[in-house]
């Protein structure tokens, strides 16, 4: 069984007859959000070992949090059956406790946590409810922390606060994505040519090597063209085969990554990029320049017009916060450094101090 079709049996037999007795007034959403690869349906046997099993997450009012939260999760470590659809009700393994906080509750011996809204963005953003969302501040958002709060699912809309954060964070407003587009066709165009002068010099490796993170820059062209949002780098490719420009694209990469010549590893890859710039009207923004793919000035390397496209893309942005910016990106195209991508805190000072002047 996938993990969330288990939280959502959990809370239909277990939770929620319980909450309807013993808080029968209190108005709550349910789901499951934040860690786990079930949160995408990407688990199997091999990946229960992070939070995986039983588990409900509850949202409240501050108030309510206050006067309930406690009553909530004592209450239920007194009832809880020790094993649900044969799954030990503490988790097989849970290397992330629960949080013990003034907007966030659970206990080690069972699956149901309480939050606020406030709550969750502070643990999986380092938001407040409070704090204004420019652009900047979506610049410095880890993606894979935004899947964390809108992936996953809602099981009962009661208070309506998870469907509300899944709609606020669910796409990056319209100028933050062509700026992170832009960013992303800046990436391609500075190393698109050092596959063929790599291979030119009979580095092979090093071919291959610039030819992946050219890949993967493709890929994440296709993401945010289709308002998703890359998970980290274990589930990449599964995630990047759910986007409707796979079925093209990943022929072109697959091709590229396995071509034995640079030559042919160059034109694949010239090609794929080609066909997700072509994709850029369709998904909402048109491009003023005609991709095409040509030599890279006198030399024997195929390229697509990749500077062209980001400074296109640039020229359209009119939030006054991104519009003089240097096109260098979100705190994604800066690193993938797990210990700062899993930090909010930190991915915010970095994205301050890149942009302060």
């Amino acid at each position: 069984m996938k993990g969330i079709d288990l939280a959502r049996l959990f809370y239909r037999d277990v939770v929620r007859p319980w909450l309807d007795k013993a808080f029968p007034d209190l108005l709550y959403d349910a789901g499951i959000f934040g860690y786990g690869s079930e949160l995408l349906g990407f688990d199997d046997e091999m990946s229960r070992d992070h939070n995986w099993g039983p588990r409900v997450q509850l949202v409240v009012t501050g108030e309510d949090f206050a006067s309930h939260a406690k009553s909530i999760v004592d209450g239920f470590d007194v009832l809880k059956p020790p094993m649900f659809l044969g799954e030990p009700i503490g988790y097989r393994s849970r290397p992330h406790p629960p949080i013990v906080a003034d907007d966030a509750l659970g206990r080690q011996e069972h699956g149901l946590e309480v939050f606020t809204s406030g709550g969750i963005l502070r643990t999986r953003l380092a938001l407040s409810l409070q704090d204004p969302i420019d652009a900047l501040t979506w610049l410095s958002l880890p993606e894979q922390r935004l899947l964390e709060i809108t992936a996953g699912e809602v099981f009962h809309n009661g208070l309506g606060e998870l469907a509300r954060l899944k709609n606020t964070f669910g796409n990056c407003p319209r100028d933050v994505t062509l700026y992170k587009l832009a960013a992303q066709w800046r990436r391609i165009s500075d190393e698109q040519a050092f596959v063929g002068r790599t291979g030119h010099v009979d580095d092979d490796l090093g071919s291959r090597i610039i030819a992946a993170r050219i890949a993967r820059d493709i890929m994440r062209v296709g993401f945010l063209i289709e308002g998703r949002y890359p998970p980290y780098a274990k589930w990449f490719g599964t995630a990047f085969n759910r986007l409707s420009c796979a079925g093209m694209l990943s022929p072109l990469l697959s091709a590229a990554l396995a071509a034995t010549t640079w030559e042919e590893r160059q034109s694949h890859l010239a090609h794929a990029g080609l066909a997700v710039a072509e994709l850029h009207a369709r998904a909402g923004f048109p491009l003023s320049v005609e991709p095409k793919v040509a030599p890279y000035f006198d030399r024997p390397f195929l390229v697509i017009n990749a500077e062209e496209i980001s400074a296109d893309l640039a020229s359209t942005i009119t939030d006054p916060l991104l519009v003089d910016l240097p096109v260098i990106g979100s705190i994604d195209h800066i690193t993938d450094t797990t210990s700062l991508i899993t930090s909010p805190e930190r991915a915010r000072r970095v994205i301050s101090a890149l942009y302060a002047d």
